[in-house]
């Protein structure tokens, strides 16, 4: 139980993490701002928020039940992974660090959303945020995808947990939507004030997340890889 808790709690770190770095931020941002701009009501207004996170929970669950379940349906992979995770994760987490911290720069977007399906979007009023999450989740920015391939999906084999994990992090990922979502009844120049002390947040959010990865990526390869200090 406490191993699981720890995952977990990992995991919705990752997930605060991605959802406040620059471009899934001003996804959410954006997002929110798009469907619920015809809400009057704080109530509704929130409820949208809670179907996009809910949108968001729902594709980074499917798709950790599916990477996970096939890596530990298999029983050679699952057997040699379960063997030698920890070996993986001291290069992997050095690699996702050296990402978050810049020192390595991968330049690839997300796909964009067609005017045809904002149009549906819109249409489908507070349901549309549910959609909108999903798609919204699918779209990795550099930092997300290094966040939940690079070491979500390596936590989630080490401790077996294809639905937990994952969900926790999809939650944690559409966290603050709920947040920016309660502002917009206050005008949308509250929530860019909000908006730019976040980024200014992230930046050394991400940069001591980073220097903390690197250093534990070393500490296990020194253990299980060197042998070290064992």
């Amino acid at each position: 139980m406490t191993d699981l808790l720890i995952a977990v709690v990992s995991a919705f770190w990752l997930g605060i993490l991605t959802s406040i770095s620059p471009c899934p931020l001003a996804t959410n941002i954006a997002a929110i701002s798009y469907v619920g701009r015809k809400v009057t009501s704080t109530s509704k207004v929130f409820l949208t928020g809670l179907l996009y996170t809910v949108g968001r929970m729902v594709v980074y669950t499917v798709l950790g039940v599916v990477l996970i379940y096939s890596i530990l349906s298999a029983p050679q992979l699952s057997f040699f992974l379960q063997t030698n995770i920890n070996k993986f994760l001291g290069p992997i987490l050095i690699i996702v660090g050296m990402i978050l911290i810049e020192i390595i720069r991968i330049n690839f977007s997300g796909f964009g959303i067609s005017k045809k399906i904002q149009g549906r979007i819109d249409a489908m009023g507070m349901g549309g945020a549910l959609l909108l999450g999903a798609l919204f989740a699918l779209s990795f920015c550099p930092v997300s995808a290094a966040l939940f391939f690079g070491s979500l999906i390596p936590i989630a084999v080490k401790f077996q947990s294809p639905v937990i994990v994952p969900s926790a992090y999809g939650a944690a990922t559409g966290l603050p939507v709920l947040v920016f979502a309660m502002f917009l009844t206050a005008g949308i120049h509250r929530v860019a004030q909000i908006h730019e002390k976040l980024v200014r947040v992230e930046l050394w959010t991400r940069r001591i997340t980073g220097i903390i990865f690197i250093v534990v990526g070393i500490y296990y390869s020194l253990i299980y890889i060197f042998g070290l200090f064992a």
